[in-house]
């Protein structure tokens, strides 16, 4: 970072869902958050499930979110850096938004160093242990196979089964998460069995919908970014330290 710029994360906006004018009201506020963080950001983390739904055809993408899009090109052309992190609801991302934001997509996980910390980027499904049946649906679903499958298919019909498949989501009907005992958290269980081989000061995930900020011990911290439906939850670094912030604009 130069020049005291900051370095933003944010998880699970979920566009699309539970109902248009929802979605277009969590929209605009996501477009609010976006202006006031484009003067002082050097670097954007977009950490999985954006959209509810995405899928890249050839020659056409879901419609909507064009506000959202437009003010991301607009911190694009002013120089942030922008990196996308394919979540569970939206990993068949391919080169449209490479193309048109500049923007870098990552598959799994990321690791980096800003400042003399190092961060453990992912979105977080499919890690730690448990949940053997979408560790297996996320294998099926990343399968090259399973996306010329799908891209046979008309957009208008699948699309069209994706956004009904959507609305059963827990994002999309309104379902709180709660927080468990740090054993039973699998993302907190992850992050300690990681330290044991490599150090990291920062594990930042999404995916879990919970704002969370856990000491994990020996200098490193556990963040979760929380989701957009209900908590409005982003993280910041700045001054060599990640903080937890709510957008309440």
């Amino acid at each position: 970072m130069v020049n005291n710029k900051k370095i933003y994360f944010a998880s699970d906006f979920h566009l699309g869902v539970p109902t248009y004018e929802k979605s277009r009201e969590r929209e605009n506020r996501l477009v609010r958050w976006l202006d006031s963080i484009k003067q002082d950001a050097s670097e954007l983390y977009l950490m999985g499930d954006i959209f509810d739904f995405w899928f890249e055809y050839a020659t056409a993408v879901p419609k909507g979110f064009v506000r959202f899009l437009g003010k991301l090109a607009e911190l694009s052309d002013m120089g942030v850096k922008i990196t996308f992190f394919k979540g569970n609801h939206d990993m068949w991302m391919f080169g449209y938004l490479e193309k048109e934001l500049g923007a870098t997509i990552i598959s799994n996980e990321l690791i980096i160093e800003r400042n003399g910390k190092r961060f453990y980027l992912h979105h977080g499904d499919g890690l730690g242990p448990g949940d053997a049946k979408y560790k297996f649906l996320k294998k099926f679903f990343r399968s090259q196979f399973c996306q010329w499958l799908f891209a046979r298919l008309h957009p208008n019909l699948g699309i069209g089964l994706a956004l009904r498949w959507s609305k059963n989501s827990r994002i999309a009907n309104g379902k709180k998460e709660w927080r468990k005992e740090a054993e039973q958290e699998w993302l907190i269980v992850y992050s300690k069995e990681m330290l044991k081989n490599q150090h990291f000061d920062y594990f930042i995930f999404g995916h879990r919908h919970l704002p969370l900020d856990i000491d994990l011990g020996n200098n490193s911290r556990y963040i979760n970014l929380g989701e957009w439906v209900n908590y409005n939850t982003y993280a910041v670094f700045e001054e060599e330290k990640v903080i937890l912030k709510t957008f309440e604009a």
